[in-house]
């Protein structure tokens, strides 16, 4: 018999016929602002992303063309398979490298859901989304989001997302402060975060 054997043998003999205990799944959870009505979670969402020194535009479907051209006017645009708004002087993202992808000044992408309590966007990088570098390596990244897919909190969230999708939760333009504690913005991530919030999507 093996130390390691002998170990184990004694921890068994020790703990004995110990039942292990079983973790209840709550049911039926009441999340943080399950109780809002929707105008109320989007004014959230919307205050709580600015808090991220973020732009909000709030616009309706017939409008998000117009607003995206706006938003990119005079820099260069890389978008992902299946957006389905048109970006003016867009290139399709055909797999470039991060070194490519640095050399172009934004993206225009989708998103699958927003958190209204954490002012959180959450990529599940399913059509129009596009894959991870895509959205974390040009310097403007405007993300268009359907009001009808903002949820009040976490729970709310991980109970709508696919755990078995890559996920990317984002939360105000990429930041840091751990240079004596001064904030620097664009070190990991885009510099600048730019939400569309369609109201009838």
């Amino acid at each position: 018999m093996s130390t390691r054997e002998e170990i184990l043998g004694r921890v068994r003999q020790a703990l004995g016929e110990v039942p292990r205990p079983t973790a209840e799944v709550p049911r039926g959870y009441r999340g943080v602002g399950d109780d809002l009505d929707r105008s109320t979670v989007l004014a959230r969402f919307v205050e709580r992303v600015e808090d991220y020194r973020a732009t909000v535009t709030r616009c309706r479907a017939a409008e998000v063309a117009e607003v995206l051209a706006r938003a990119v006017a005079g820099r260069s645009v890389v978008v992902p398979p299946g957006l389905p708004w048109p970006v003016p002087g867009s290139v399709d993202d055909t797999g470039q490298s991060a070194a490519e992808l640095d050399a172009i000044d934004a993206v225009v992408s989708a998103a699958a859901l927003g958190i209204a309590a954490t002012g959180t966007v959450v990529l599940d990088h399913g059509p129009g989304q596009g894959r991870r570098a895509l959205t974390l390596v040009p310097d403007l990244h405007v993300c268009v989001l359907g009001a009808a897919h903002v949820v009040a909190g976490v729970p709310q969230a991980i109970g709508r997302l696919d755990p078995a999708r890559p996920q990317t939760w984002i939360s105000g333009p990429s930041a840091t402060s751990d240079i004596e504690l001064d904030r620097v913005e664009g070190v990991h991530g885009p510099r600048t975060l730019h939400v569309v919030l369609v109201d009838d999507l």
